[in-house]
């Protein structure tokens, strides 16, 4: 039924995959599916944000995100999972779907984080923003 599986992750955050991951790896498992690893950066190219930054940043913090995901994948998901690395810039759930469609996902599998911050008052939590644009299934994991 699902051959690509997508999952974002915040490095930085273990909610975002301490529930999600076991869930996607069931899965992959369950479909013979591959996981797709998915960490956003923060758009650093534009010029109102790349200002306030040293140059070569972006491609230093790039590297590193991708080091970090690289140890992630290699302590968290075991080896008879097929998995794959993709990093992505701009804003979470935009850059959730873009990557969704780049590499034609069939399922995304998220955590759904209980802290609510003013942020998401605002603009409403990332999860229900992939859920409302995704041309995809999306699995929430509480």
């Amino acid at each position: 039924m699902y051959s690509k599986i997508l999952l974002p992750v915040d490095l930085n955050e273990e909610a975002s995959w301490s529930k999600a991951l076991p869930t996607a790896l069931t899965l992959c498992r369950s479909f013979g599916a591959s996981l797709h690893v998915v960490t956003v950066l923060p758009d650093y190219q534009m010029p109102l944000v790349g200002s306030y930054f040293p140059p070569g940043f972006a491609e230093k913090a790039r590297e590193t995100v991708s080091k970090a995901q690289h140890e992630f994948i290699r302590d968290k998901v075991p080896e008879d999972i097929q998995v794959q690395c993709v990093i992505v810039d701009g804003s979470p759930w935009e850059a959730i779907i873009k990557a969704s469609r780049k590499i034609e996902a069939d399922l995304i599998v998220m955590a759904s984080h209980t802290k609510r911050k003013f942020v998401d008052y605002v603009l409403g939590p990332n999860a229900e923003h992939v859920v409302h644009h995704s041309k995809v299934s999306v699995m929430i994991v509480r």
